[in-house]
């Protein structure tokens, strides 16, 4: 238990040691400092501290109320208890009315242990909330340091914690500097020394750096490792000071007080908390720093690697469409033009020619919509999805090979939230390829509805009952060329069931399919009203 640090104001020698007899007799001993004297009360009062004042009812030149005030107004929450000869009872209840402790007659001072005992119950309960209140501060500074992203505001949140954890009247924040000891900032009811260096071995801070651990100092005048000269112009009596990172420091933290006070085993662990928390602070630093270069570079390198792909679309555009239409116009100029017309082998090998241009240019088409769709940004807005799948089904039915045996069925209350030209673009190719598989099916049946789903998100469903597929072959259903029927059954690149994956992926959505052959296909995906964009592939 702490040694009670008590300030005895008496100037009766006989009355001071039956006092402190009793007083030692009842509890652990102790630490007395005896005021005889108005003057010698207040300047006790300043330049220590204490846990305790015992106090006659007068002294020479101060009343014993008036030594309450004077204790009060330097610490209100000091415990003051008379030990008087008094036996006023008016005088007494005066006394505690105007904030005594307690008050123990000195014809009755077998109560004096009791009243010690009480108000040392009375600190103990003190410094418990006083701890738990610099937990809670340190749990909030943790918090901050977590979230600090430069090495300003680790100093900034550091300084001012560092005071308020121990209630300090000085704190400083102190970065090693290859030798040198650099005060980088300070909280403080007076000026110290920040912005200046000092040698490593020339400053407690570099003593607690090279000896990687705390340096508690009660009496600065009296501890060797102070340059006393230095602190003669501050208000320094007393401090502590802890090192940041236990295995090789890279700086320091201190506290300082305006006088003498030995920092208690609870206040060196709190402060050292607090510097533990600063190292980690300044690891995480470092680590979101190599973040942010390692963004950069991926970034510089996505940017790069989109510099490519638009030239290369840009080459597919231009370039090679350029040499394919030569080769199907003149094709075309072949079998429409020459004289006598072709016939045999001839005509069978020029068809084959246009027709496998067409087939290249068609091809092309598909890459150039695959690669804008994965570079396209996404604008989200309120979207009528069964209009669009309405529009997209006429605009099918009114293509040169009408059919209107197709039954169609289109709820066209649907809506969703989305980019409408990539949503029109995967209603296109869902409900394109419907029309192309039930292209030989006799009584064709195309939908478009919803159905719900968890949580906020909506199921749409494109459901046909054309040709349909082996569900064997569905993990290559979204993968790009990959075709589950071949070209002489129903033609196609086998692009856009990939284009309309990614679509929904980018809106933060997938995508499935249910199928048998010969008995139609159902695709069903999501469109969930707040999603993030998911990543796209590259092409």
């Amino acid at each position: 238990m702490k040694t009670l640090r008590i300030l005895h104001l008496e100037d009766d020698p006989n009355d001071i040691e039956l006092i402190q007899r009793e007083a030692a007799r009842r509890t652990a001993a102790p630490a007395w400092t005896v005021a005889t004297s108005r003057q010698a009360f207040v300047d006790a009062l300043t330049q220590d501290e204490f846990d305790l004042v015992l106090s006659d009812s007068r002294v020479p030149g101060l009343d014993g109320q008036e030594a309450l005030r004077l204790a009060h107004e330097r610490n209100p929450a000091l415990p003051f208890v008379f030990v008087s000869g008094s036996t006023d009872p008016r005088w007494i209840a005066q006394c505690l009315e105007l904030g005594a402790h307690d008050y123990v007659s000195k014809d009755q001072l077998w109560r004096l242990a009791p009243a010690l005992q009480g108000v040392q119950a009375t600190l103990r309960s003190g410094q418990l909330g006083r701890l738990n209140r610099a937990h809670a501060l340190l749990v909030e500074v943790i918090k901050q340091l977590s979230l600090a992203r430069s090495v300003e505001a680790i100093v900034d949140i550091v300084k001012t914690a560092a005071r308020q954890l121990n209630g300090a009247d000085g704190a400083t924040f102190v970065l090693r500097d290859g030798d040198l000891c650099h005060y980088v900032a300070e909280d403080a009811i007076g000026p110290l020394w920040q912005g200046r260096r000092f040698p490593l071995r020339a400053c407690i801070s570099g003593w607690a750096m090279l000896e990687k651990r705390a340096a508690v100092v009660p009496d600065i005048y009296a501890d060797p490792r102070i340059p006393a000269d230095a602190y003669r112009p501050t208000f320094v009596k007393s401090l502590v000071m802890v090192p940041i990172r236990a295995d090789a420091p890279i700086g320091a933290i201190g506290n300082y007080w305006a006088r003498p006070y030995e920092a208690s085993a609870e206040e060196v662990e709190l402060i050292q908390a607090l510097a533990d928390s600063t190292a980690l602070a300044f690891e995480n630093l470092e680590l979101y720093r190599d973040l942010e270069r390692r963004v950069r570079e991926r970034t510089q390198s996505l940017q790069a690697a989109n510099e490519e792909l638009e030239a290369f679309s840009h080459s597919v555009s231009h370039d090679l469409r350029a040499p394919l239409r030569a080769l199907q116009g003149y094709a075309d100029l072949l079998l429409s033009q020459v004289q006598p017309p072709l016939a045999g082998q001839a005509l069978s090998y020029t068809e084959r020619l246009r027709n496998s241009a067409r087939r290249m240019h068609v091809l092309i088409e598909d890459l150039l919509r695959l690669s804008r769709v994965s570079r396209a940004e996404l604008q989200r807005r309120p979207v009528a999805l069964g209009r669009i799948a309405a529009e997209v089904l006429a605009s099918l039915r009114n293509t040169s090979a009408p059919r209107a045996d197709v039954e169609l069925v289109v709820d066209e209350s649907l809506e969703a939230e989305g980019d409408p030209g990539l949503l029109r673009i995967a209603l296109e190719n869902l409900l394109g390829n419907a029309w192309k598989y039930t292209g030989k099916t006799a009584g064709a049946r195309i939908e478009f509805f919803a159905e719900p789903a968890p949580g906020s998100a909506t199921t749409y469903v494109v459901r046909d009952n054309g040709a349909g597929f082996d569900m064997a072959l569905a993990g290559e259903l979204f993968q790009a060329f990959h075709r589950l029927h071949t070209e002489a059954e129903f033609p196609g690149t086998g692009i856009g069931l990939t284009i309309v994956q990614r679509i929904v992926a980018k809106h933060g959505g997938r995508i499935w399919a249910e199928a048998a052959p010969g008995q139609g296909a159902c695709f069903r995906f999501t469109l969930p009203p707040a999603a993030a964009p998911a990543p796209l592939t590259a092409l």
